[in-house]
């Protein structure tokens, strides 16, 4: 049987689970195997984001912000303060600077959504003759309730009528009892993945 990267390389395509699975009931001890299929399960996807802005503006002078005075993010105090500072530490980090001269103000709000955790766990295993199958399935609920989380930033542009000339709105989740340098790290995250598309390219 053809190992895993030149079965990949034959067929050009991103492998299926199921094969994958198959891949490895037949080439691995079970302990390993399981032990694969627990961390494939317990993997969760990235947060998306979605961007808008005004094609016509030119943002090479957007160089300086500020955040609104007066945001209300429908967060709690804690969570606004660490949106922000993860807002100044990766706008820092590209050459931005918070002013009160500013070229744009910054604005932000969230929803949050409690649901139960969307991944699931249900194994089993059966063998004989040496043979052994290996069925995933939905079960039960791995990692307790999470918070479906969305985030849109606002710029502003300081002059003129200041109207909105870029957006984004990022998509996420986060546990719900997550504690507080989890949910550092996680608007951390999602910030960071939004503003590396800021400047947009036209």
């Amino acid at each position: 049987m053809d190992s895993l990267p030149e079965k990949l390389l034959k067929n050009n395509k991103t492998t299926t689970t199921a094969w994958v699975f198959t891949y490895f009931s037949k080439n691995c001890p079970m302990k390993v195997l399981l032990a694969s299929l627990l961390a494939m399960l317990l993997i969760s996807c990235g947060p998306t984001v979605y961007l808008d802005f005004d094609k016509k503006t030119d943002f090479s002078g957007y160089t300086t912000y500020q955040f609104y005075p007066d945001i209300d993010s429908g967060m709690n105090q804690l969570d606004d303060k660490r949106v922000m500072m993860a807002i100044d530490s990766v706008l820092n980090q590209r050459g931005f600077t918070k002013t009160d001269s500013n070229r744009f103000y910054i604005n932000f709000y969230a929803t949050e959504i409690i649901s139960n955790s969307r991944n699931t766990l249900g194994i089993g295993v059966g063998g004989g003759g040496g043979n052994v199958g290996v069925g995933v399935s939905g079960g039960i609920p791995i990692g307790g309730a999470v918070v479906n989380h969305q985030l849109t930033l606002d710029f502003v542009d300081a002059q003129g009528d200041q109207s909105l000339v870029w957006q984004a709105v990022i998509e996420g989740e986060i546990k719900e009892k997550a504690t507080p340098q989890q949910k550092e790290a996680y608007f951390y995250s999602v910030v960071q993945k939004a503003l590396q598309k800021f400047p947009p390219k036209k």
